[in-house]
């Protein structure tokens, strides 16, 4: 299929021509003479970005929206997260992803890293395949005693299921090893997982330093920070992304830079849960690649990745006292480009030939974005996630007209009603 999007506004070409060809951009500005769209989009007026990515988030906690609110971290997540969890099935997973597809893309993601319950994981790529969203899914072999039956390393099923969807769907779906935490599995576990991941040859996504109450749990067990243990536990001997990185020292982000890991920053749910706030900036000038993510609903409350750019615009100039700290580009980029790059999606994030055709349209003609301006500025500083009109994932049209094409919403909200009770 060929798509020709005319006068959009972009923020790197300015207003122009997009082309797209199959899953690929083709052009963007002047296009060849002889493309003939099969579908022509008048973007006049709109604000045209690669898709955003949500570079960790639970999709299917979209569950568990305002349940567990307004509690310390521990509570949070030992008594209210982890039991809602164990009474869920295979079909409630798939409707909650279902939801947070529906959200993603109404908010402009067009793809995101998930991190959730390992028997499951197969339902949540399903609802990839079914939506046509991009995504990178995780696989956890630890079968842990929170959620089953003792620790052991459950290698068959994680070799299962990345052989059954690691490049599937069109190459729409990669997968990662997902290590939880360091703070729910003992040394052995985490010693398998991370040899697995290595024999596999495959990256690590997992939360790290996420709160004061990990560092410490974790200093008094092992005598040092979270950080310097996984490299004692062979975990970076892969690529990792790690989630977070609230409770960081100046050696921990020294390693983490000479290992070349990615960060995840999820500004709302480390602020929601009182865990602090990453120095997002003293990673970025050590050298570490950050991304963006939302985490899941049951600690942010939505999946809008517009509020978490707004929001890391502004809270470390604030932090640091700095206006020119983190800027409207980096947080883009984080949220694009650098995103793209920790899911293992190195050819998307930009709008560029060649990259693949994850494409989506603002509506600018609104008063919080009069007079538009430099166009980055007005994507980090005042875009909202509703003005959102149409979404392109891999060359095929998901929503238009903010109509979704490949969800059914009503059904997946009247499901998670269903599910909740409620």
């Amino acid at each position: 299929m060929k798509i020709l999007i005319k006068n959009a506004n972009t923020p790197e070409q300015g207003i122009c021509d997009i082309g797209i060809e199959g899953n690929a951009i083709l052009f963007v500005g002047a296009g060849p003479g002889d493309f003939v769209a099969d579908e022509t989009i008048d973007a006049s007026g709109c604000i045209a970005i690669p898709g955003l990515v949500n570079a960790h988030t639970h999709a299917a906690t979209t569950l568990q929206r305002n349940l567990a609110d307004d509690c310390a971290f521990s509570q949070w997540l030992f008594e209210k997260v982890i039991p809602f969890e164990n009474k869920l099935s295979g079909e409630d997973v798939y409707w909650g992803t279902m939801l947070a597809v529906a959200e993603m893309l109404r908010s402009g993601t067009t793809c995101f890293a998930d991190m959730y319950l390992q028997p499951h994981m197969g339902k949540v790529a399903q609802a990839v395949v079914d939506t046509g969203i991009r995504a990178n899914l995780c696989y956890g072999p630890i079968i842990s005693a929170v959620r089953g039956d003792g620790q052991i390393i459950d290698e068959a099923g994680c070799r299962a299921y990345i052989d059954a969807w690691n490049h599937s769907a069109n190459g729409r779906i990669k997968t990662y090893v997902e290590i939880h935490s360091l703070f729910l599995y003992d040394k052995e576990a985490l010693l398998g997982a991370a040899a697995l991941a290595q024999s596999l040859s495959l990256p690590i996504h997992m939360h790290l330093s996420e709160s004061v109450a990990e560092q410490e749990m974790i200093f008094e067990k092992y005598g040092k920070t979270p950080a310097q243990v996984c490299l004692d536990l062979n975990i970076l001997d892969v690529p990792v992304l790690f989630a977070h990185c609230v409770q960081l020292n100046d050696e921990d982000i020294q390693l983490l830079a000479a290992k070349e890991v990615y960060v995840a920053h999820n500004p709302t749910s480390n602020l929601k849960l009182g865990n602090g706030i990453a120095p997002i900036d003293k990673m970025a000038k050590a050298g570490i690649t950050v991304c963006l993510g939302t985490d899941g609903c049951a600690s942010n409350n939505n999946l809008n990745l517009f509020e978490e750019m707004h929001l890391a615009a502004i809270l470390h100039k604030g932090v640091n006292k700095d206006a020119q700290c983190l800027s409207a580009k980096d947080v883009f980029e984080m949220a694009t480009l650098n995103g793209a790059k920790a899911l293992g999606f190195a050819q998307c994030g930009r709008l560029a030939p060649g990259y693949k055709a994850d494409v989506v349209l603002l509506d600018a003609n609104v008063p919080h974005l009069c007079p538009l301006g430099d166009v980055t500025a007005a994507l980090a500083y005042a875009a909202q996630g509703a003005d959102v009109r149409d979404v392109i994932v891999d060359g095929q049209i998901l929503m238009r007209n903010r109509e979704l094409k490949t969800v059914d919403e009503e059904k997946a909200m009247f499901m998670a009603r269903q599910i909740r009770g409620a």
